[in-house]
């Protein structure tokens, strides 16, 4: 079933870049107690991810904190090493954004968000979305129709909504 608003996230194993290499981070232990915002992008490098999407979180991630949210992540299914330095390139690590990978699409799929686009050359990917998330229960989702579309799913499309 796909996930909605109400709905409790599954726990997932992300990674991330540690001092030591890729580590796992426990998206359940993350969710604990905390209000946070899960943005997901169908890919790292790619066009409207690396101009618009990672952009606006960077843009609004103070107005976030002011609405209580502890923490904005970033999820991609991508290997851990690439969201490193898309996280470095971009400007998000510097704004305190998590950048956390998502290389099986594990996650991705449970929550039924992937999609795949051949002629792009995007192979189960995660569609486009933005969630408020508190002690795990998704409070708000907002999904785009299509993943060339950074609006609704967009720091300020989220904002408007909380």
């Amino acid at each position: 079933m796909t996930i909605s608003t109400g709905d409790v996230l599954p726990g997932a194993t992300l990674l991330a870049m540690g001092d030591e290499g890729p580590q796992p981070v426990s998206l359940g232990d993350k969710m604990k107690g905390r209000k946070i915002v899960i943005f997901a992008v169908p890919g790292a490098y790619t066009g409207v991810c690396t101009t618009a999407h990672v952009p606006s979180f960077i843009r609004t991630k103070d107005q976030f904190a002011e609405k209580g949210v502890d923490e904005i992540i970033c999820v991609s299914v991508n290997d851990p090493f690439v969201m490193k330095s898309w996280g470095e390139a971009t400007g998000a690590t510097e704004a305190g954004l998590t950048m956390l990978a998502d290389p099986e699409a594990a996650f991705t799929q449970a929550i039924e968000m992937d999609f795949t686009a051949p002629p792009a050359g995007l192979i189960n990917r995660s569609k486009r979305y933005a969630m408020l998330v508190e002690d795990g229960v998704v409070k708000q989702l907002n999904v785009e129709e299509s993943p060339g579309t950074c609006e609704a799913s967009a720091g300020e499309g989220l904002l408007a909504e909380i």
